[in-house]
């Protein structure tokens, strides 16, 4: 396994980290607790998980994935192994994740529960990257491109004032570190700002989509991530498995999360599919498995701290940790930015 520094923390992480949403809807827990063994057995020390884990969100899976990491935790003794990550929910219609049944924000009595619960989910006193899932106010990004259209007066909680709750829990050590995720260039930028400017706990890491068909967190985000040490935890690495080759000519495999839940829309935008037909051809042009292509080019980028792999199944898990070994000649990166060139970001 190699290793990145998180943030300023000191923090060596690896460089593959474990996700965790599937766990407690389409994973057992028998399973969740098979991959983490096998993922901490080839060396990896980074897991990430959510409050509202598994995906998709519903109030009858919801936090199942803590439950099944602290049970995890208990059986093995291994809590002081992982650095372990997990999110509080941005402002959303759902309404299951806090007792009042309001929909969630990201205020300081929502937070508070959230990060409370939690913990005890996960059976630990504390969690090492705290990272606020989603913004709350409306940011364009991803499956929302048009937000500052739908929601242009929306009421929100100020940075400044989130930051002050996440600076208290770190305080309290119930957390170590914070991050961001789903966030963009202002956001970042804003909350770097308002740690310097006022003494806060400062944010360590940023975690966003990011993938051979998505490479919007190049324009801005990029050179933010290098220049604060803010780096990028990527997520959707395979575009939620599009870049396998598994739905190709319109495959639809037994048990996969589209044949299940039909909720891969972000990957299925007009001229996605050319733009994946080219990336599959060249991994087996230079004889790839093209997960391998995928992983390896993410798991590259100058900008990484660590890509985040998910899998359903062991040989899954197997095929993307191993994608650590794969080295990207350069007539392959050339090609892979040609392929760009000509299809820029058909999924962001």
């Amino acid at each position: 396994m190699k290793f990145h520094k998180l943030g300023r923390t000191g923090q060596d992480v690896s460089v593959i980290c474990l996700g965790t949403m599937t766990w407690g809807d389409q994973n057992s827990e028998a399973e969740g607790f098979e991959q983490m063994d096998y993922a901490l057995e080839q060396g990896i020390n980074f897991f990430d998980t959510a409050e509202m884990y598994s995906v998709p969100p519903k109030a009858e899976t919801t936090g199942s994935t803590e439950r099944i990491i602290g049970a995890w935790f208990k059986a093995r003794g291994t809590r002081s192994k992982v650095v372990l990550a997990s999110k509080v929910a941005g402002a959303s219609t759902f309404t299951w994740l806090r007792d009042s049944k309001e929909p969630t924000r990201l205020n300081r009595a929502h937070m508070t529960e959230a990060l409370d619960k939690s913990l005890k989910r996960l059976q630990t006193d504390y969690i090492d990257l705290y990272q606020i899932h989603w913004p709350e106010r409306p940011v364009s990004w991803g499956s929302n491109p048009t937000a500052f259209q739908v929601h242009p007066q929306s009421e929100t909680t100020t940075i400044a004032e989130q930051l002050d709750v996440l600076d208290g829990f770190v305080k309290a050590g119930k957390v170590r570190w914070l991050g961001l995720s789903n966030e963009s260039p202002w956001g970042a930028m804003s909350f770097l700002k308002e740690s310097e400017v006022r003494g806060r706990a400062r944010m360590q890491s940023i975690q966003n989509a990011y993938s051979l068909v998505n490479r919007t967190f190049e324009t801005g985000l990029g050179e933010i991530a290098m220049r604060e040490q803010l780096g990028l935890l990527a997520y959707s690495p395979l575009a939620q498995g599009y870049l396998t080759g598994k739905y190709r000519h319109g495959a639809l495999p037994a048990g996969s999360r589209k044949a299940l839940y039909n909720r891969l829309q972000r990957y299925e935008k007009p001229g996605a599919d050319v733009a994946f037909e080219a990336y599959l051809d060249l991994a087996r042009e230079y004889g790839l498995d093209p997960a391998h292509l995928a992983l390896a080019f993410v798991n590259t980028r100058p900008f990484l701290t660590a890509n985040i792999i998910g899998a359903s199944t062991m040989a899954q898990l197997k095929t993307a940790i191993s994608s650590i070994n794969v080295a990207l000649p350069s007539d392959l990166e050339a090609r892979i930015d040609a392929i760009h060139q000509l299809h820029m970001n058909p999924a962001p």
